[in-house]
């Protein structure tokens, strides 16, 4: 009886302890896709900017990009660009850092690297053209 009562007892606390380290998922199918930055519509689509602190910064970083239809569900754009655009101010020249994205094994759903160069407030350039069709739109983002 004794055993049984322990065993139990250690068995849930590794439910417990899987459960609340496991990843986030915000809704595309199984992959973690992290906190949000921006959602914006593209066409009939809604398009999810996230990372793991919902907060872009200076530097190299890991972002997802998630599409989504009006249900939720994830949809698979084909090929997809993201382009960070801070225009001229002063003497300060314009500048664009690219994103680069993969694909991952939810459709839908790509995991991307992108290298912000500067602080402030950027305007997120957003591309796809695929079995989806084609879609842009631009959004603020700001960048700590």
């Amino acid at each position: 009886m004794k055993k049984s009562v322990i065993v139990t007892g250690i068995t849930l606390a590794l439910i417990l302890a899987i459960t609340a380290c496991a990843p986030k998922t915000g809704g595309s199918g199984g992959i973690a896709t992290g906190k949000l930055i921006k959602s914006a519509p593209v066409g009939n689509l809604t398009a999810t900017l996230s990372n793991s602190t919902g907060q872009l910064k200076q530097g190299d970083q890991e972002v997802t990009l998630s599409f989504t239809d009006a249900s939720g569900k994830p949809v698979d754009v084909g090929a997809v660009s993201l382009n960070f655009h801070m225009p001229q101010m002063g003497s300060m020249t314009a500048m664009n850092d690219a994103a680069t994205f993969t694909t991952t094994s939810t459709p839908g759903v790509y995991r991307g690297k992108v290298n912000l160069g500067h602080g402030g407030e950027w305007q997120a350039q957003l591309a796809y053209e695929g079995a989806a069709g084609t879609g842009k739109t631009t959004f603020s983002v700001s960048v700590q």
